[in-house]
């Protein structure tokens, strides 16, 4: 069984992102929100709720030791782009740029290829 959640338009680099979904990728439900408890990163609360979501969308009286992070990808959004004035006369723009967020948990863990 599967279960899905989303986080989209998050104004946050998607390779921000991406540095703490490489840490959880993988694990449990359980041990990866407890690494994400003990990151200092500013998208964590983010990684950390898209998580806890897609859990609760799994359903009720569910283990979270039992259910495994399958897949988890970060993929860019709109960019914002501003001005700023530079020397001359100049202008250079700034990109402000989003990502939208997706973790798919399932109960089944994953077997290694070589095993």
């Amino acid at each position: 069984m599967e279960s899905t959640a989303q986080a989209r338009y998050i104004r946050l680099s998607p390779r921000k992102i991406d540095q703490v979904l490489m840490l959880v990728r993988g694990k449990s439900v359980a041990n990866a929100l407890f690494t994400l408890r003990l990151l200092a990163k500013r998208s964590r609360p983010v990684v950390e709720k898209t998580i806890e979501s897609a859990f609760a969308n799994a359903g009720k009286s569910n283990d979270p030791t039992k259910w495994y992070i399958a897949q988890a990808w970060v993929g860019s959004a709109p960019t914002m782009k501003r001005m700023r004035a530079h020397a001359m006369g100049r202008g250079s723009t700034i990109r402000h740029r989003s990502a939208h967020l997706t973790v798919i948990l399932t109960d089944q863990k994953k077997k290694r290829k070589g095993n």
